[in-house]
């Protein structure tokens, strides 16, 4: 049983008390979604859609309408015995702009009249996807990087290193963002402090890299083991998928990409061991989830304590 299937079989304990009775029990991967992601010689290839089709209609992938890339943070095991992150209250997902009448109803439906969107407004505009209006939902414009880091020199130089699809490359990224995502990570992570109650999405354009990282904050605090974080930002190999005519439509606008749909397929890569490398540059150099996140968002232990326990559940109370 490989690892995604091994949680899946996780879930249907957490929810049904038995893997073998329980109807997620037939949803077995077709083939490892591990090795399918992480080839080398496959990573920059479309998927074939049946296999995508296949995964997104499993946990922890969420169907909205319109929205690409949606997953439930929920269910992950953690270091305590007994004690899993909380299903139905975080959600990462790509850009909601496209978001059908029937996804804004079905967001509705899960509970999720909180929007946390990491975009910048230059970014919006550059790529026409305007923050949309859902009846019931209240939209936090949550920009992780100012207007002025837009700038088409700034721009230039992150699309060269996104380009390279290094791993170096991206934690130069990465750490741009640690630097400068403080204040918005710091208002999702209030949300939580606060509003245990209250299912929230966060999400910037693709669902993969501002979004990656305040995910993986979220679930390190939480307790959840590196490697099941890691799986779970390699996912976004498949998650954004179903995008990937518009992701390359709008990259081939930008003369780094105009005549290298290669570099732009590699600036979408989302490893295994991108973020495994992101642990280690958020231990070495910030010294560590609860001291980066302190510093830079101003929360404190006990703020700290009770997001802890506002993201969790024990298992033995649901059975």
């Amino acid at each position: 049983m490989n690892w995604y299937d091994a949680r899946l079989a996780f879930i249907c304990e957490y929810h049904c008390g038995s893997y073998s009775v329980c109807p997620h029990s037939r949803l077995q991967t077709n083939a490892s979604l591990l090795s399918q992601m992480t080839a080398t010689d496959s990573e920059l290839e479309p998927l074939d859609p049946a296999y995508v089709a296949d995964v997104l209609s499993r946990p922890p992938f969420v169907q909205i309408p319109g929205v690409c890339n949606v997953r439930d943070l929920g269910s992950y095991p953690t270091a305590t015995p007994d004690v899993v992150t909380k299903l139905g209250y975080a959600y990462r997902s790509a850009e909601l702009s496209s978001i059908t009448e029937e996804g804004a109803r079905k967001m509705v439906s899960l509970g999720i009249l909180t929007v946390f969107d990491l975009r910048s407004d230059p970014e919006m505009r550059k790529y026409s996807s305007p923050i949309p209006t859902i009846e019931g939902v209240d939209v936090v414009p949550t920009p992780v990087f100012k207007n002025e880091d837009y700038s088409p020199e700034k721009l230039a130089k992150k699309f060269e290193l996104y380009a390279t699809g290094t791993t170096e490359s991206f934690m130069i990224l990465y750490s741009q963002i640690l630097e400068h995502g403080g204040p918005a990570f710091g208002t999702i992570l209030r949300h939580v402090r606060d509003k245990p109650n209250s299912p929230f999405i966060f999400h910037c354009t693709a669902g993969k890299d501002r979004t990656g990282v305040i995910a993986a904050i979220l679930l390190k605090l939480a307790g959840v083991d590196n490697h099941f974080i890691s799986q779970d930002y390699s996912l976004t190999r498949v998650g954004r998928e179903p995008d990937r005519a518009k992701v390359l439509g709008r990259l081939s606008k930008e003369p780094l990409f105009a005549a290298n749909s290669e570099a732009a397929m590699r600036m979408l890569t989302s490893r295994y061991e991108t973020m495994r490398a992101f642990f280690n540059l958020l231990e070495e150099k910030y010294g560590g989830v609860e001291t980066y996140v302190k510093t830079y968002t101003e929360l404190t232990d006990q703020d700290l304590k009770a997001i802890r326990s506002n993201l969790v559940v024990t298992t033995k109370s649901r059975m």
